[in-house]
């Protein structure tokens, strides 16, 4: 899958960069990758691997959050190199060649074309927290309301985008730091959080009276693949940086604070969680915060705190969901432009937007109103595993194209940027058989949905993958879209 098997080609029409609105600042670049890291995985998915994995799930978020921080501190550096919206494709091309560059794309795509299908299942379900809506709407017809109002939102421009994306995503982490102080308050006083007919007092006996592993140790290592889909999105500031202002004096700023917040953010709140409730309380369907603070009953007049924490989630899922369809579209875009997607894909708006590949991506996301409506109790929990191999995809070949980079870098034939992954290329190593050895696990597992997702799943991605750069690798002409993209 090297450049060397692609016959020439004549020169792109147009750079990855053309088109495109310079309108996203350090403060829309920061809260993109953190708006989309913090989404569903963490305010659906947490609840149901909290209830197996117990209070090990705190290691779990932490080893995979040491992976994370790994790959995106590659991918900045790759960034600090030549800043693109086609951002891990065009590095994939770049540094392994033309097909490493086209399993890059696609990966990206089927992430995010799951991933939506798990956010609006996941928004689906937080409406239906509500009985009048509940009993009115099927769950399936409110994944598809939630599809169609952020494909909506994404269709604006660049500036205002980043701008909306900024004010949701900082509405998401405030109410994240207040449910923590919240939480911190609970268990300092020893709240009564007991319902359902279930007891309960906030405390660390909760962690104590079960152990670290009430499942066995097991669950912590088969459930990483949820928690990889969790911390996925942190690479989109890198395909952010080609809309930046100054994408060289920003992104070393953008990707430092993304890292830190998101790890205090999911490592401290699944602690918070694991020591309010026991976590054998906590059920799949439904938001752990949800959960704790409905046990509350705290009012704001006539408003309940949990109706409250239900409408910050929606929009936080939707803000995560925006984020996917801002990023798939752009990288879509690239690989039309170099020969590796259809001609259509390459299409832009007046206001600067590839609406064609964004309107694509949402396509594939009436999927999920067709999963919601065969699957409802159990749609989140399939699309996951599968936006998962996306995902680890996505990250490897991050991981493989900074290795190649290097290597460049040892001939002589580039300078290395400043901002560096410090421990390269030990740590890409130890990333890439963590990944891999995540996928085995999750293939091995006694979830049916998971190992269906590899066992079946990855072949036929492979096969697809194969499959699709045997018909296109005679008309991919990526080199010269790079060489036209530089910035």
């Amino acid at each position: 899958m090297s450049s060397s098997m692609t016959k020439a080609a004549p020169p792109a029409a147009a750079s990855d960069n053309e088109g495109y609105s310079k309108g996203l600042k350090n403060r829309h670049i920061q809260m993109i990758g953190i708006g989309g890291a913090i989404g569903s995985g963490l305010f659906v998915g947490s609840a149901s691997r909290l209830h197996q994995a117990g209070p090990s799930l705190i290691i779990s978020y932490a080893i995979c959050g040491i992976v994370a921080m790994i790959v995106v501190r590659a991918l900045g550096e790759m960034v600090l190199h030549r800043p693109t919206p086609g951002a891990f494709v065009s590095y994939s091309r770049e540094f392994l060649g033309e097909g490493a560059g086209f399993a890059a794309g696609w990966f990206h795509f089927l992430n995010w074309a799951f991933t939506i299908i798990a956010d609006c299942t996941a928004i689906a379900v937080f409406l239906s927290f509500w009985p009048g809506i509940r009993d009115s709407v099927p769950q399936w017809g409110l994944a598809a309301i939630a599809l169609a109002v952020v494909l909506a939102v994404n269709l604006i421009g660049v500036k205002l985008f980043g701008e909306m994306e900024f004010w949701f995503s900082a509405i998401k982490v405030a109410a994240i730091i207040i449910f923590m102080l919240i939480a911190i308050f609970f268990i300092v006083t020893q709240a009564d959080l007991s319902g359902n007919g279930q007891q309960a007092t906030a405390g660390f006996h909760n962690i104590t009276d079960s152990g670290f592993f009430p499942n066995g140790v097991s669950p912590m290592f088969q459930l990483m693949s949820g928690i990889i889909f969790a911390f996925a999105a942190m690479e989109l500031i890198g395909v952010a940086a080609g809309e930046a202002e100054n994408p060289r004096e920003i992104m070393p700023k953008a990707v430092r604070s993304v890292l830190w917040r998101i790890l205090v953010f999911y490592i401290g709140t699944i602690g918070l969680l694991a020591i309010l409730l026991p976590t054998s309380q906590y059920t799949a369907g439904e938001s752990p915060f949800v959960t704790v603070l409905d046990r509350v009953g705290f009012h704001l007049g006539p408003v309940h705190m949990a109706d409250i924490m239900n409408v910050v989630l929606i929009s936080a899922v939707a803000s995560s969901m925006n984020s996917g369809l801002y990023s798939t579209g752009r990288v879509l875009r690239t690989m039309s432009l170099a020969g590796a997607a259809p001609k259509y894909l390459a299409k832009m708006s007046s206001h600067h937007v590839p609406y064609a590949a964004i309107l694509t991506t949402a396509f594939f996301g009436l999927l999920g109103v067709g999963i919601n409506y065969m699957w409802p109790s159990e749609a989140f929990e399939i699309v996951l595993e599968i936006a998962t191999i996306g995902i680890i995809g996505v990250w490897s070949l991050i991981l493989l194209a900074h290795m190649g980079m290097l290597r460049k870098v040892k001939r002589g034939e580039m300078v290395r940027p400043d901002f560096r992954l410090r421990g390269a290329p030990v740590l890409n190593v130890f990333a890439l058989v963590f990944l891999l050895t995540v996928l085995v696990l999750i293939g091995i597992g006694s979830d049916p949905h998971s190992a269906l997702a590899v066992r079946i799943g990855l072949p036929v991605v492979a096969v697809l993958m194969v499959g699709g750069w045997m018909l296109v690798r005679n008309r991919v002409n990526g080199e010269a879209l790079d060489r036209e993209g530089m910035v």
